[in-house]
């Protein structure tokens, strides 16, 4: 059991370490740090959830790599897009509040929902008409999603939550989200043939003697 004491320099440490990750001069590598475990986090949970089900048969260590690097680049698009709104809009009425809002999903969404598969494109070495395909199949897709949870979500952040904590505020919540970006990125297509199909250059009289 741990004494008075203990527990005392226990919270003085996490202080310590609070004050320094949250400080102007970390809060960079802070919030990246953060977007990128979560992103792996969801991704790794998304992997189990698609493993117990049947649909994988393991662990894909490189995707999990890629959705962090895609947390790492959309981390950095909010660090800096919430230090604008912040900067241009420094008040916490209502009227603010759903300035940004608006502002966040019409602007910041769309932008960083391309940068993340812009991201994934480049790892994954797509060709220009498969990344076309991509985007129009599931960027669109994520970014209706995002307008049945974030208006909501970023009331609270603009509102309530300090400057400092809104990236951190953020990526906890949107860890439901990660897994289904998670679930949607790595989404298979259904086979156009059916499995009763006959094999190519199989005749009827092949398939009924």
């Amino acid at each position: 059991m741990f004494s008075r004491t203990q527990w005392r320099r226990v919270v003085q440490s996490f202080n310590r370490c609070h004050s320094i990750a949250f400080s102007k001069r970390y809060l960079l590598y802070t919030n990246l740090g953060i977007s990128i475990s979560l992103s792996m986090v969801g991704d790794t949970i998304e992997q189990s959830y698609e493993r117990y089900v049947g649909e994988i048969d393991g662990w894909n260590r490189m995707r999990t790599f890629r959705m962090g690097i895609g947390g790492f680049t959309v981390g950095f698009v909010c660090h800096f897009w919430y230090q604008y709104l912040d900067y241009r809009y420094p008040t916490r009425s209502i009227g603010t509040v759903m300035r940004k809002i608006l502002l966040d999903q019409v602007i910041c969404s769309p932008f960083y929902i391309t940068v993340f598969f812009i991201t994934m494109g480049l790892l994954e070495r797509q060709s220009w008409e498969e990344f076309q395909a991509e985007v129009m199949e599931k960027a669109v897709v994520l970014y209706m999603a995002e307008w049945t949870v974030w208006p909501a979500a970023q009331f609270i952040n603009f509102f309530l939550i300090k400057p400092r904590y809104r990236v951190f505020y953020d990526n906890s919540m949107s860890l439901g989200y990660d897994i289904y970006t998670s679930k949607l990125k790595y989404r298979k297509k259904p086979s156009l043939e059916s499995p009763e199909a006959p094999a190519k250059g199989q005749s009827d009289q092949d398939l009924h003697p």
